[in-house]
This record gives C-alpha cells, structure tokens and sequence, in this order.
C-alpha cells in the first residue's frame, strides 16, 4: 500500500511539475513570438488558462497529502487540549463533505460539458480538460476521510505548527 501511496505522489508531483515547466515555456514562446515575429499560437492562451486550472487543483491535492491547506485556526488558541481532536474531526468531516459536494457538482458540469461537445482548442474537448475538478476534489474528499478515520484510531498525523 505504501508503495502504491508512493507512486501516486510521485506521480501529483511529476505532473505538477511538468505543467508548471510547460506553463512557462508556452508563455516564453508566446512573448518571443509577438516580440520577434509579430504572431502568437492561438491555442496557447486557452491552453494556459486551464493549465491555471489544473495547477489549482494539483496544489490542493498534494496540500491535503499531508493536511497542510491553509486554514485559520482559532479553536487551538482558545479551547482546551482535549477537545482539538473533536474540532479537528468535525473540520476533516466538513472539508470532506464540502468537497465531495464540490465533486459531484464538479462531474455534473463534466457531462454536460460533453454532451455540449465544446471545444477548448486544437479540437481538444473542453470536457476533458475540466474533468481535473471532479477529479481533485474527489481526491481531497477521500484524503480528508482517511484524515478523518485515522483520527478516530489515534493514528491521525499531528499538524504542522505555522511559521510566524
């Protein structure tokens, strides 16, 4: 299980970082285009705009990874020790459900997407490049539920104080 873990991190990071490094050598070549030749691919603006989607998204996966999102956290500086791992139940429960409600409204969007037969470009259907938001956040969802389980075992990783 470890190693099927692994590989699929491996696997977030790889592509994070493959669309990041072809985010910036389109733009690159976008502006040495308009610059020097006077033209520019018409593809590569709607091609960077979902990319800024999926980078979105490939971020949040990989932050909920290790529960390291962002979040204010009030309940720790006020309430006693012993009931954090309640709050914290409740907030995977709640980050669990509002995303997987993100998720299936997410896939809803994805099929009528398709039933419309848009195209983003390059004759590349706009359906498969939004398929990223059901997608992560169905991958968020199950992190925070086996947050969530892990929590009720006791096994629940500690998280990571914030840096003033």
């Amino acid at each position: 299980m470890r190693r099927l873990l692994g590989w699929i991190h491996r696997f977030e990071d790889g592509l994070i970082v493959l669309v990041v490094l072809m985010m910036v050598g389109l733009a690159v070549a976008q502006i040495v285009l308009r610059n020097l030749a006077g033209t520019s691919l018409v593809w590569a603006d709607p091609l960077l705009r979902n990319a800024v989607l999926w980078i979105g998204l490939l971020g949040a996966m990989i932050a909920s990874r290790k529960d390291e999102h962002i979040r204010i956290d009030l309940a720790a500086n006020f309430l006693p020790e012993r009931l954090l791992p309640w709050i914290t139940g409740l907030v995977d429960l709640f980050t669990a459900g509002i995303c997987l409600l993100t998720a299936w409204y997410g896939l809803g969007f994805v099929i009528e997407e398709r039933q419309f037969g848009g195209v983003a470009f390059a004759g590349i259907p706009s359906w498969l490049l939004q398929s990223v938001i059901p997608l992560g956040f169905g991958v968020i969802a199950l992190r925070y539920l086996i947050l969530f389980g892990l929590g009720l075992v006791g096994r629940r990783p500690r998280m990571r104080e914030p840096t003033p």
